[in-house]
């Protein structure tokens, strides 16, 4: 538990370690964007671990690199597979960026410095625990510029097919005017400093309360 703890807090992959921006950025338009990435990241990460700390004997120093890439790469596959054949909606909404996946580089630097040197066990809760710090972070971070830039909020209607409907609440009335600047890439980048930011202030404050 100490691991997935420390995942969701002290090694946050988006707000401490400040990693997988790029994806973040670019499709952290809505929350239910966000939040289905979070899953996919979740599930890629969790079972690379496994599977690397499975094979972790077999691998020479030389070539570490391109076999943990070559087996990210084949779970990532295997991942466009299935979800271009069953949910097709999220398979499209992902767009390029679920290739991207095989170089993220939260899913690579952990079964570097986790997978590679820890038993089966642990590499899964880091697993876990790293993929639910990342679910958590990046759903909020979506769900922040969604409201701002929208004033909804989208999520997954689950009464329906796999993912391929969703339901818009409607937060505010006729008077509000949407800043769409929120969701565009300058606002992304405007949204994680503030958030990053006010973390960065409650994590002084804290320490100074000490």
């Amino acid at each position: 538990m100490r691991k997935i703890k420390d995942g969701v807090i002290k090694e946050n992959p988006l707000v401490v370690l400040m990693l997988g921006l790029c994806s973040t950025m670019a499709i952290s338009t809505t929350f239910e964007k966000s939040f289905l990435l979070g899953i996919v990241v979740l599930f890629v990460l969790t079972l690379s671990n496994v599977v690397v700390s499975l094979l972790k004997k077999g691998i020479g120093k030389s070539v570490v690199t391109p076999s943990l890439i070559l087996i990210i790469g084949t779970l990532v596959t295997i991942l466009e597979l299935l979800l271009s054949t069953f949910v097709k909606p999220l398979y499209d909404a992902f767009g390029i960026y679920l290739s991207l996946i095989v170089v993220n580089c939260i899913i690579l630097g952990r079964a570097i410095l986790v997978a590679m040197k820890e038993s089966v066990k642990e590499s899964f809760m880091d697993g876990v625990g790293i993929g639910l710090g990342y679910l958590l972070s990046i759903s909020f971070f979506g769900l922040v510029r969604e409201i701002l830039g929208h004033g909804t909020i989208t999520i997954v209607d689950a009464t329906q097919n796999v993912f391929g409907k969703t339901i818009v609440l409607h937060l505010f009335d006729g008077n509000y005017f949407p800043i769409s600047f929120f969701v565009s890439p300058a606002g992304a980048f405007l949204v994680a400093g503030i958030l990053l930011g006010m973390i960065g202030t409650w994590k002084e404050r804290k320490h100074e309360t000490r």
